[in-house]
């Protein structure tokens, strides 16, 4: 197994990440939180955890330095600039390209709240790379007219209960050309703090990871929704 601490290089900064790859890995998926979270968050490490024990290889990493950090919990100028957190993910998305452990293997985003609009604009941006999305409790409206670029399958895991965020999730999904579906956690709210809700997210991002290691690069574009669950 591969594990090391991750550094990248992009806007002049310089980020820092977590790589784990399992032996045998089947491909590699980069997390990109929102605002307030970091790459030690435990919801993300839990989700990365699922992941790992399939055999997929993780990078957590913060797409801010923590000066970006400290300014933007007072002025939130960045949080929201999606542009920068797309330049910063694809950045991670080249990063893993260049990597002899990862080089070979098909690219996953994972994104929460802001980090799912950054996911979808770097898998617009690296179409023969990135192979699928999940975002969970994301914010992929935040994409705008970048969603009709994206060719990657993408999976939006949404709370039952986070009504307003599910409203922007399925205006989203109506712009995306690519594979996609809305998958509903009965019961979970936005950061899926509900007994047993988040480890049912992580294990729908896991089979939607699970499926881009047998799915040629490229494939054809069309609409995979799930039945919305009660």
């Amino acid at each position: 197994m591969v594990s090391e601490t991750a550094r990248i290089a992009t806007d002049g900064a310089l980020l820092v990440g977590d790589l784990v790859v399992p032996d045998g890995a089947r491909g590699v998926v980069a997390f990109a939180h929102g605002s307030g979270s970091s790459r030690h968050s435990p919801r993300n490490r839990s989700v990365a955890e699922t992941l790992q024990q399939a055999r997929l290889g993780t990078l957590l990493f913060d797409l801010l330095t923590m000066d970006e950090e400290r300014v933007d919990a007072i002025t939130a100028e960045h949080r929201f600039d999606i542009p920068l957190l797309g330049r910063r993910l694809v950045a991670a998305v080249d990063w893993l390209g260049g990597h002899p452990a990862t080089a070979a293997l098909p690219v996953g985003l994972f994104g929460a709240s802001t980090g799912a609009a950054a996911a979808l604009v770097a898998a617009a941006e690296r179409p023969e790379r990135v192979r699928a999305v999940v975002s969970r409790g994301g914010r992929p409206d935040l994409a705008g007219g970048v969603l009709s670029r994206v060719r990657a399958p993408v999976l939006l895991v949404v709370g039952g209960e986070d009504h307003e965020v599910l409203r922007l999730n399925e205006q989203a999904a109506a712009m995306l050309a690519a594979p996609h579906s809305v998958h509903v956690v009965p019961g979970a709210t936005h950061l899926f703090e509900e007994p047993g809700t988040l480890a049912q997210a992580a294990a729908a991002a896991r089979d939607w990871f699970l499926d881009m290691t047998a799915t040629p690069a490229g494939g054809p574009g069309g609409s995979r929704r799930s039945p919305r669950r009660p």
